[in-house]
């Protein structure tokens, strides 16, 4: 009986991802996007970098907006530093003085956590879109700032983020795995309707919807995904073009990386489960769906696994051998990198029990 109830409970572990995953590779992938684009769309934009401690990375980051082909008149960058305890808002403003760029550099007195930081350089932003970027973040071409704006010339879209691929072997073996399954299912969320993950290497909105939403959330750490979700929420297309690229600098403490951005997935999906019936009629399915993989699929897992090491203590050899395919199984990498990120959601969320990590401790990269 537990080992049937053990089987019954994988299969729907591994069964729901893999059915949403082939659904929207089947259906929504290929199809057209139904989004016209203006390539002579050119609106004001502020692109606003949040720093902490971020000396080393910094200048390169201002380099790579700089040398985007966007017109330099159309262009505001703000860089708002939550109380560095190194050198990066003087090395931010040392660059500022060398370029004519708009550039202005704010400092916060204390570290209140991202959006905190994002909602203060808001203030003082002047662009009709709003552009997010990491730091430590790249951008694969000289035209992804262009190539962003011209999606949002549609009225119907209401924010825009990007692809990501790691920037470095290691632990990127497990991230671009992840990646790969990962990016397919933006893209076709995206074609659907929206998708409610969005990346703070690039996240785009309109400076109308963010303040129809008064700002980013400060009380959560996903304040990208959660912040294009409310607008999706309004009405408007949420997306993640498959022509939109960022590097993903990833940290040498990557486990400690990908437990903090799983509790901030976490903190997003259950407060965007209360706002469900909200959703347009398209993005409800994939807010559901992407809630219950986030929040409730992992642990079907662990419990399958605990049921069958109970039958296997009893004397079960059909749950020992159930447990030593498991086991054999993470040899084959995708299966490995569907484990991992399933203890790290697992792990996400009892840390979240004691801390929603809303302002972090720094991983070195």
């Amino acid at each position: 009986m537990l080992t049937t109830a053990a089987l019954a409970l994988a299969l729907i572990h591994f069964a729901t991802p893999l059915a949403y995953y082939t659904y929207l590779k089947i259906t929504w992938l290929n199809k057209p996007w139904n989004i016209n684009r203006d390539p002579n769309y050119k609106p004001k934009v502020t692109v606003i970098v949040p720093t902490y401690n971020e000396a080393k990375f910094i200048e390169k980051k201002l380099e790579d907006i700089a040398r985007q082909n966007y017109p330099k008149e159309l262009l505001e960058i703000i860089v708002i530093d939550s109380a560095s305890t190194d050198a990066t808002p003087q090395t931010a403003k040392n660059w500022a003085q060398k370029t004519s760029l708009n550039v202005m550099v704010l400092e916060e007195p204390q570290r209140r956590g991202k959006a905190h930081a994002l909602n203060t350089a808001f203030k003082h932003a002047t662009g009709e879109i709003i552009l997010i970027t990491d730091a430590d973040a790249t951008w694969a071409t000289q035209d992804t700032l262009q190539k962003a704006v011209t999606w949002l010339a549609n009225p119907k879209v209401g924010a825009v983020t990007c692809l990501k691929k790691p920037a470095r072997k290691g632990a990127a073996a497990v991230e671009q795995g992840y990646r790969d399954y990962y990016n397919t299912l933006r893209i076709a969320e995206s074609k659907m309707w929206a998708t409610p993950i969005f990346h703070g290497e690039l996240a785009a909105f309109r400076r109308n919807l963010l303040q129809a939403i008064d700002g980013f959330p400060t009380d959560l750490g996903a304040d990208d995904s959660h912040t294009a979700t409310l607008i999706a929420l309004k009405g408007y297309r949420a997306i993640a073009p498959e022509d939109l690229w960022s590097i993903e600098a990833l940290p040498k403490e990557y486990h400690k990386w990908r437990v903090r951005r799983a509790q901030h997935l976490i903190q997003h999906f259950t407060r965007s489960l209360r706002l469900l019936r909200q959703a347009p009629k398209p993005f409800r399915k994939v807010l559901l769906i992407e809630a219950w993989l986030h929040l409730a699929n992992p642990w079907l897992l662990v419990l399958a696994a605990f049921l069958l090491l109970a039958t296997t203590l009893s004397g079960s050899l059909i749950a020992l051998a159930l447990l030593t395919l498991g086991a054999l199984l993470l040899a084959y990498k995708p299966y490995r990198t569907w484990v991992t990120m399933q203890l790290y959601l697992m792990a996400a969320a009892v840390r979240n029990l004691k801390t929603k990590e809303i302002a972090w401790e720094k991983e070195a990269k």
